[in-house]
């Protein structure tokens, strides 16, 4: 239940809401904004830190992984403290963790401010949305409310692409975290007399053992991946991680069966229509996570890009997601979220496997573009329903926990697909070399194309896995998008 305030009409609408949307979609700007640009600044800062190709997945996982494993508990918090409190929390601690990666010295330095990002990114994040899910209490305003924010994420992604293009070649890859310090200070002032405090009701108690042994299980799990790139899949150093994440992951699952306030509450994986977004979603954040990391290198190594060039080069997918969310926000009314995301997802894959042609010699017009667009309105399609979806019929004591498995699903997927696909690329272009020997000076740039080419086919893979889950979980119809006596989706 929510507090009633001073501000509340006697329709029971927050007058504010407009303005909390304003507030939660500049923190959200924020977030993707970091993530665009560290893509975009990540050759030249490998480059001034010495950091190896096996460790620079290290870049984008430390982040996501932070990110993702501890988002459940983050969505706890933010149910149990209080959803604005934390809101404003995560805004101040991500702004400062940003700050010290700006001056980091050394890639274990950088790594451990990303790890903070993650951290404080996990109370930001669920906080964010589900204030978004208490605030609009209307269907048709919470659907443009959804649909205002992911048009402000893709946005986000084209802003961040452009500028943190403009700051690495005209100023230092390292203003790329720092440039996130003033965008949380307006946010942190703008959501003080904006934004209406709400809480969860009932039990209050943390699982930290589930925390505990989710978070190494995870690490455990990301960790081997990155040892398989260098050691090999069966090396000594390479398996016992693999086999630790499992012990870790299945002690998790037990715990969550057993505290009487879990971490992961199986009672929000039983929903179907939940629990396959939340799948579909992971799948998609394992499959699509990568592709800005390898494009990004590939743009500036083999095309010649500039930092500059190389964010307008992005832009067309961006600009894809901004225009087809507000489509996908208007048609998700009419005919349900399962068309949407299994046609958004079935154009993703397509999208990569044309991305797979490229060779070290490709045009971006010919070869890059058309598969960017491609991805970009697909995504779209899936980005809006999944969000709704994955809080169907949460009801208000579920909604931060509900809002965060939407944001772990695609960020545990994204940091074990950037550690998956970084190993491909890695193991593909290894075996390339040694078999294409013939090709002298040119072995090292094809081999390392052809690493690229292979992941992208991985990723289409697991996007087409993310279609088919959508059409056998996914059963709602538009006419389940109605109102439910808790105020969540049903």
């Amino acid at each position: 239940m929510t507090e009633l305030t001073k501000t509340e009409t006697v329709d029971g609408l927050d007058p504010n809401r407009w303005r909390a949307l304003l507030v939660i979609a500049i923190a959200s700007l924020m977030v993707v904004l970091d993530a665009s640009i560290v893509n975009i600044a990540l050759p030249s800062a490998q480059k001034a830190l010495h950091i190896t190709n096996a460790n620079r997945q290290w870049v984008v996982t430390a982040y996501s992984l932070a990110f993702g494993s501890l988002l459940l508990l983050g969505g706890r918090i933010a149910d149990f403290v209080g959803r604005k409190k934390i809101f404003i929390i995560g805004l101040i601690g991500f702004a400062g963790a940003s700050a010290l990666g700006g001056i980091a010295s050394t890639q274990a330095m950088l790594f451990g401010s990303r790890a903070l990002q993650g951290a404080f990114g996990a109370l930001l994040a669920p906080a964010a949305l589900s204030l978004i899910n208490v605030t609009f209490t209307v269907p048709k305003e919470r659907a443009k409310a959804f649909g205002v924010y992911g048009a402000i994420s893709g946005g986000g992604a084209a802003i961040g692409l452009i500028l943190g293009g403009t700051l690495t070649e005209y100023a230092n890859w390292r203003w790329c975290l720092g440039v996130n310090v003033p965008i949380a200070l307006i946010a942190v002032l703008l959501a003080i007399p904006f934004i209406k405090e709400s809480h969860a009701e009932g039990n209050r108690s943390y699982d930290i053992p589930g925390a505990i042994t989710a978070t190494l299980g995870l690490v455990s799990l990301v960790y081997g991946f990155s040892q398989a790139a260098t050691k090999g899949w069966l090396k000594s150093g390479t398996y016992e991680f693999f086999i630790l994440a499992a012990v870790l992951l299945i002690a998790f699952i037990l715990i969550q069966t057993q505290v009487k306030n879990p971490l992961m509450p199986l009672r929000v994986l039983n929903d179907r229509n939940r629990g396959g977004s939340y799948l579909a979603t992971l799948l998609v954040g394992t499959g699509l996570f990568a592709m800005f990391l390898f494009l990004s290198i590939y743009m500036q190594s083999f095309l010649h890009y500039s930092s500059l060039r190389s964010g307008f080069a992005f832009l067309p997918f961006s600009m894809g997601v901004i225009l087809f969310a507000g489509v996908a926000a208007q048609l998700l009314p009419k005919v349900g979220p399962r068309p949407l995301m299994v046609t958004g997802l079935v154009g993703a894959s397509a999208g990569l496997l044309l991305l797979s042609r490229i060779t070290p010699t490709s045009s971006y017009t010919t070869h890059l573009l058309p598969a960017m667009v491609l991805m970009s309105t697909s995504m779209a399609l899936f980005f809006i329903p999944s969000a709704s979806t994955g809080l169907h019929n949460a009801g208000l004591h579920d909604a931060g926990v509900a809002s965060a498995m939407i944001n772990t699903s695609q960020q545990i997927g994204g940091s074990l697909g950037a550690a998956l696909l970084n190993t491909v690329a890695i193991s593909s272009a290894t075996a390339f070399a040694k078999g294409h020997t013939s090709l002298g000076a040119q072995t090292q740039a094809y081999a390392a194309v052809h690493g690229f080419s292979t992941a992208f086919k991985f990723g289409a893979g697991f996007l087409f896995l993310g279609a088919l889950v959508s059409f056998f979980m996914i059963n709602i119809g538009k006419e389940s998008l109605v109102e439910s006596e808790t105020g969540a989706l049903i």
